[in-house]
């Protein structure tokens, strides 16, 4: 039977966690209690502050622990797009701040022992037609030469050795990109953060904010607190407790499938290299194996606004089959969706609309 729960909450389900006394006072207030907020929060309690972060939902229960698990931490427009964009000083700064960010993930999640499945498989972007091709292969050798990278375009006619279709034109593959278990990953951020002395009140809404003489007054469904400032990291839950944001994000779903498990020799033939995979399609799609190499977890794009209708799994399931044939008639054992949030243009700004995630980190 199809479940609507994430995949990953069978290995790690978001816990309700004890409610804790709500102090009155704190150096640092936290509004959501996901990856933004706990990596805040364990960074700051280090350093020697009382942090309190709120979330409305069990800590992880949104974006954190419903995405797909691919830690690329990369920018939709290329390289070269940026460079015309913004000029080659400001791409290259921006393009170094997404290589630092996968370094540093890979750095903390081993200096932390974090047990999140994390593994560097590298990830292949498939082109959908020969002009995305070509232009996949120039960008690659403009980021290897900018940044010493090792992104290798793959010819069609070498496409099956990486991944199992003959759907794309060739892509490329990257080396420094990985996969994890998302779930897990805030399990352990959560576990580590309280060890941290960072209090985490879990199914405790934020009502509002508001500026206070030298500090805020944050009202709470417990109370108010009063703290000297306020981190906001809800993403595509961000409600009308920060007006400021709400106005400057729209909440999108996306989708996630999950196959049943799969035959090694199957997985091995679709997925020869284990890697995680995007395309070059402007409603694209992203995908992967999980973590123990069983299944293929299948993500994009979900048009619908309420209610959890049947069209969006379907609509995924026939891009899964488009792509991978030889799973015509295969069953699906999860689909959930969750929210992402895409930024407003300003009327000055440039005509893109930047993620506030990575959109194939993401559902």
């Amino acid at each position: 039977m199809l479940s609507h729960e994430p995949y990953w909450w069978q290995a790690a389900p978001p816990r309700a966690l004890p409610q804790q006394p709500l102090s009155p006072r704190t150096d640092v207030a936290i509004v959501g209690a996901g990856y933004t907020g706990l990596s805040a929060a364990l960074t700051l309690a280090r350093a020697g502050r009382t942090v309190q972060a709120f979330d409305r939902m069990r800590p992880g229960e949104g974006a954190s622990s419903r995405n797909g698990g691919i830690a690329s931490g990369s920018l939709r427009p290329s390289y070269k797009e940026m460079i015309k964009t913004f000029g080659e000083a400001r791409a290259k700064a921006i393009q170094a701040e997404a290589i630092a960010a996968r370094a540093w993930l890979s750095d903390f999640i081993a200096t932390e022992k974090l047990a999140c499945d994390f593994a560097l498989t590298g990830r292949f972007t498939g082109a959908s037609n020969a002009e995305d091709y070509d232009a996949l292969a120039r960008d690659a050798e403009l980021m290897n030469k900018a940044f010493g990278l090792d992104i290798q375009p793959v010819p069609r006619r070498e496409q099956h050795a990486v991944l199992g279709t003959g759907f794309y034109h060739g892509g490329v593959i990257r080396s420094d990109i990985g996969g994890l278990h998302p779930a897990k990953l805030h399990a352990e951020l959560l576990r580590i953060a309280l060890a941290a002395g960072v209090t985490v009140h879990g199914e405790t809404r934020v009502a509002g904010i508001r500026a206070d003489g030298d500090g805020f007054e944050v009202e709470t469904a417990r109370g108010r607190v009063r703290a000297a400032h306020v981190i906001t990291g809800t993403n595509g839950y961000t409600d009308q407790a920060d007006r400021w944001l709400r106005r400057r994000l729209v909440p999108v779903r996306s989708r996630i499938i999950a196959t049943v498990p799969l035959s090694d020799n199957l997985m091995r033939q679709l997925m020869p290299r284990g890697v995680m995979c995007s395309e070059t399609r402007k409603l694209h799609y992203y995908y992967r194996p999980s973590p123990d190499g069983q299944r293929i977890l299948f993500g994009g794009r979900d048009g619908t606004i309420a209610g959890d209708p049947q069209w969006p799994t379907d609509h995924l399931r026939q891009a899964l089959i488009d792509i991978f044939p030889e799973l015509d008639g295969v069953e699906l054992a999860h689909s959930w969706f969750g929210h992402v949030a895409i930024s407003i243009s300003s009327p000055s700004s440039t005509a893109w609309n930047w993620r506030t995630a990575g959109s194939d980190t993401w559902p």
